[in-house]
Formats: C-alpha cells, sequence, structure tokens
C-alpha cells in the first residue's frame, strides 16, 4: 500500500471503548459521513476463539487470514502470536497465545489475558469456519477499497495532481488489492487428476489432438500443441523479422479459420495499419496497392470477394500508446468477459509502461514488473498471452549466423523467467544467408525457433513469409520436403528436411492461399 494511503489511515484513527481493543478508525467519506467501516467483529472473535481451542481450525484458518485481515487491532495481536506460534511449530492455547502476547509487547492491546479467554465465548460450528473467514476477507476488501477511494477522491477534490497520473494511482492501488487478496486456495490431488483424466479424455477424442489455442502453423502446433490457458508465451525478434506479421498472420488463422476470439493490443502501430495488412494477407492484394488504393478492376472485385471473413472474424484491436499494465489489466479482464476472448497479443512489451512513474525503479526493474504482470493477468483471467519482444544488438554483431539466443533478450533476464515459452522469428534472407547448400536462394523462409518450453519440447520449425502481402504460411509439404513427413526425434524437436531448390508455393493445392491474379500480377 502507498506511503499516501498509509497516511491518510494514521490521520483517522481512533480510540475504541471496552475491552482495551483498538478497532480500526470510522471512515469519514466525501460526503461528510462518519460511517463505521464493513468489519465482522463477532465472527473474528468466532474464529479466534475456535483457534484456542481446536488445533484442526488453526491449520484451516492460517493460509487463509492475514493479520491485518481483522477489524479489531486487539485480534490482529492476538492471530499474530498465533502465527508466530505456529511458525515456531509451538501448540497454540490460551496460556501460550497469552505468553507470546507479552513477548510482542501487545498484551494490553489483547485486552490482557481476559481479553484473550473471552474469545472462546463465540466459538461456532467449525463446520463453518471456513467460510466465516471469507466473510472477514470480504469485509477487509471493502475497507480497503473505501480507503484507496477516499485517497483518490480527496485528491480529486484537491485538484493538484494530473488526472491521467491520478488514474494511473487508482489503477495501480486497485491492483495492488486484487493482487493481495487473490484466491489461491489449494486444492486436492485426487480432484486434480480426476481434472486431468478428463481433459485427457476430451483430447482423445479431438481430431487435432490440440489441448490449446491452435496458432494455424501446423509444424508450430505439434511441438506447442496449441498456445495453452494461462501461459506467456514472449516472441522476440530483431527490427524488420515479421514479429508484428507473424503474430497477425496467426490471429487471422485463430479467428477466421477457428472462429476464436482474439485481442490485439498494438502498441506500435495504428490500427488502420493492422487492417490494411490483414486484408492485403486475406485477399492476395499487393499491400503497396492497398495503401495507395492504386488497384485495377479485377482488384477491387477480388477484394470485396475476399474481405468478408475476415469482416466476420472475432478479432478485436486497441491501439492505444504507451498503455500502462493496470490499463491492460482492465481490458483484458473486460475483452475476456464481453467477448470471451482466448488469445492476447500484445505489440510489443518494450513499449508499455509499469504505471510506477515516481517510484525510484530504473527500466530494468520495470520490464521485469511488465513481465511479472503480464504472467499473472494470463493466470488469472487462464488465457494465453504472447508478448512480443525487442531483441539486443548483440544478434547483430554476432559473427557468422545471427541465429537470437535467450541472452539477447533486450532490458531483463526477468522476461525469460517468468515465460513458459519463449520463441525467436529468424529470417536468414534478411542478413543475405539465404542459400541452401545447393547454392539455391530461399527468399522468405523464416524459422520459428522454440528456446525455452516449460511445460514441453523445444524445436525449430520452417515457415513461409510472402512479404508483400505481408503473411505468414505453412510451408507446402508437396513442393518442399522429401516425400516424408517431418521426422520427429525422441525429444520431440521436429526436424525438417528440405529440397532447398524446389517452388516454395505453388496454386496446385496445399495451401489456403487466394486464387492468383492474371498475368503480371502473379504474386511468386
Amino acid at each position: 500500500m502507498s506511503d499516501d494511503l498509509q497516511t491518510l489511515i494514521g490521520k483517522v484513527r481512533t480510540q475504541a471503548t471496552g475491552n482495551n481493543n483498538r478497532q480500526q478508525p470510522n471512515l469519514t467519506n466525501t460526503l461528510g459521513l462518519d460511517l463505521v467501516p464493513p468489519q465482522a467483529r463477532d465472527l473474528e472473535e468466532a474464529v479466534l476463539g475456535a483457534m484456542l481451542l481446536d488445533k484442526e481450525a488453526v491449520a484451516t484458518i492460517i493460509d487463509i487470514l492475514k493479520p491485518e485481515c481483522f477489524y479489531v487491532e486487539g485480534h490482529q495481536a492476538v492471530y499474530q502470536a498465533m502465527l508466530d506460534l505456529f511458525n515456531k511449530s509451538q501448540p497454540i492455547d490460551l496460556l501460550t497465545v497469552t505468553e507470546q502476547l507479552r513477548k510482542n509487547a501487545t498484551i494490553d492491546q489483547a485486552g490482557g489475558s481476559m481479553g484473550v479467554s473471552m474469545l472462546t465465548r463465540r466459538v461456532g460450528a467449525s463446520a463453518h469456519l471456513e467460510h466465516h473467514a471469507h466473510i472477514i476477507i470480504e469485509k477487509h476488501i471493502l475497507r480497503q477499497l473505501i480507503q484507496v477511494s477516499n485517497l483518490i477522491s480527496r485528491e480529486a477534490f484537491e485538484n493538484t495532481t494530473d488526472v491521467f497520473d491520478l488514474l494511473n494511482k487508482a489503477e495501480r492501488e486497485l491492483f495492488v488489492i486484487t493482487e493481495r487478496n487473490i484466491n489461491r486456495k489449494v486444492r486436492p490431488i485426487n480432484n486434480l487428476v480426476h481434472e486431468a483424466l478428463q481433459r485427457m479424455e476430451e483430447l482423445r477424442h479431438k481430431e487435432d489432438g490440440l489441448s490449446g489455442v491452435p496458432s494455424g502453423f501446423t509444424q508450430l502446433d505439434r511441438i506447442t500443441a496449441g498456445w495453452q490457458k494461462s501461459d506467456l508465451i514472449i516472441l522476440a525478434a530483431r527490427p524488420g523479422m515479421g514479429k508484428t506479421s507473424f503474430v497477425l498472420s496467426m490471429a487471422r488463422n485463430v479467428a477466421v479459420d477457428f472462429k476464436r476470439p482474439v485481442a490485439i493490443f498494438s502498441l506500435e502501430m495504428p490500427a488502420v495499419q493492422l487492417v490494411n495488412r490483414l486484408i492485403s494477407g486475406e485477399t492476395g492484394i499487393n499491400l503497396e496497392k492497398l495503401r495507395r488504393g492504386d488497384m485495377q478492376e479485377f482488384e477491387w472485385i477480388q477484394l470485396y470477394q475476399k474481405i468478408d471473413p475476415l469482416t466476420q472474424a472475432p478479432i478485436f484491436i486497441d491501439d492505444t500508446p504507451s498503455i500502462n499494465i493496470f490499463e491492460l489489466r482492465a481490458k483484458c479482464r473486460r475483452m475476456v468477459m464481453q467477448h470471451k476472448v482466448e488469445l492476447i497479443i500484445i505489440d510489443y512489451l518494450q513499449l508499455m509502461s509499469g504505471g510506477q512513474e515516481g517510484r525510484n525503479t530504473n527500466r530494468e526493474q520495470e520490464i521485469s514488473f511488465i513481465s511479472r504482470s503480464l504472467k499473472s493477468i494470463a493466470k488469472e483471467l487462464e488465457v494465453p498471452i504472447i508478448a512480443l519482444s525487442q531483441l539486443n544488438r548483440a544478434v547483430e554483431s554476432r559473427s557468422g549466423e545471427k541465429r537470437p539466443q535467450l541472452s539477447d533478450l533486450r532490458e531483463s533476464g526477468s522476461i525469460e523467467q517468468d515465460a513458459d515459452m519463449v520463441t525467436f522469428l529468424y529470417r536468414p534472407d534478411y542478413y543475405e544467408m539465404n542459400k541452401d547448400g545447393g547454392g539455391a536462394e530461399q527468399t522468405g523462409l523464416t524459422e520459428v525457433i522454440i528456446s525455452k518450453h516449460r511445460n514441453g519440447s523445444t524445436g525449430k520449425v520452417n515457415i513461409q513469409f510472402i512479404a508483400k502481402f505481408a503473411r505468414f504460411v505453412d510451408l507446402d509439404e508437396n513442393e518442399l520436403f522429401v516425400g516424408v513427413d517431418p521426422l520427429l526425434s525422441g525429444d520431440g524437436v521436429v526436424t525438417m528436411q528440405s529440397k532447398g531448390n524446389g517452388n516454395i508455393l505453388s496454386t496446385n493445392g496445399g495451401n489456403n492461399l487466394p486464387p492468383l491474379p492474371p498475368d503480371d500480377e502473379v504474386p511468386f
């Protein structure tokens, strides 16, 4: 909680009467009303009393409540004494808790030994103990919300803070409340095993065998089994490799071919430019012609004939520049709730703000905070998040092949730590290294390198980049491969065998590109 918020709380604290217990203050809201904060004093006494009498109650409650969850400060002191005893593996009863309170110099705050013993008067049914604890948490969260709203209201009335800084502050404080009170309920192994087996049975009857969101790239999906729920996937490359075009092609596959909603947060490019790329890839019309509107009659006809699947696709684009992590989280939650979004794409991570302006943090710490928060959002919403990332210049200075490595991730090593998967894009022709063993050029051949895969194997797959359409597609196995399926080695790495000097793409089956335009407009 921020220093300003702590200061506000300190100003409004008052001395309570009876039993020498201090309770948290009445909060005067912006309407000038002196109101008693939400609290459940009777339930606090019941929970503490049960813990004094029953060691099983201690085991139930100790992982649910924190001292600050209690409204009465004397109850906070008693619970802290119980925590101290529990951490030292000592018994918890009236005598030991009273003695620990003396050691903590909080015995008077708890109302003396008589105050501690009186807690056992309200002990209820042990079966309801966990429910009582959750009510205490709910009241605690409500008090936190009131405190934050009072702080923000006061600064808004004073009108001395920039409105957008104040908005960021509000989002930051609310984010802290959510993070502190997120549900981390322990689940027994028998339930988890049953859930896992049920999921396996569902996959058994699926034709594609994918447990996650498909990318639409066949070989990539063989390694990943689709993008998995709650995963943070980092897609990194040097500028010019086609990161944006790759995720747009993937978003198109997910939304058009598989009818699954996708959210795209574009911090670098305006939405209309992204849509132009999508239209070019969908219709097979040169991107430069679309930008200029300089098309022949047959191309206008082709445009309107081919555009319909894209207009019906569940793709949602937000091009807010320099969005901070708190705004992103709120927007992601809204999109998942309203549009059932199953995949979130962020282009790109280094353009985000940590929303920690005014704090003494450097850029590396800010990027670390952003990557941790993205993982937290993915886990909370149970959707995969693909975040694009820049690589540092060490790639360019490397002699020989310039394939990226995990050490090339820019500005923070925590990106690698927080990510469930780290993938790189590498186009040899960008560095004029696009000739195969026979000397034939392989223009547009792109390697998708999976360098980290927390829950699966690593590997490399090849796809094709069609620059004039800003689109990535699968390689045509009938034309490019040696008449056999890609070989799957023991560790799950897909090994690609290439003819190299064969046609990379053709129009006679095996791909989903639009029909070729006549004459000089043949795209390959």
